[in-house]
């Protein structure tokens, strides 16, 4: 994920919080690779209707097709932790 970052210029990187205590591992890559350090930001973890936080590797539902479903930017903010 480092080097893929790099490699394709990327700037910003956000992810929920739960990646956070990951991130160290990332900056301290970066640095020792010489490579440019992004702007990270962690959100709070969004979840769903069972509690269990949504991942697109467990194929949820991202926010664009919720917001095209008619969901409000109040409604998901309602279902983040």
């Amino acid at each position: 994920m480092t080097i893929d970052d790099a490699l394709q210029d990327v700037t910003h990187v956000v992810r929920g919080q739960d990646l956070f205590h990951a991130t160290a591992v990332h900056r301290l890559l970066q640095k020792v690779l010489g490579l440019p350090e992004p702007v990270y930001h962690h959100h709070r973890l969004i979840l769903g209707q069972d509690g269990r936080k949504l991942s697109k590797s467990n194929r949820d539902t991202g926010i664009a097709t919720l917001r095209a479903a008619g969901k409000t930017p109040n409604d998901i903010r309602s279902a983040v932790l």
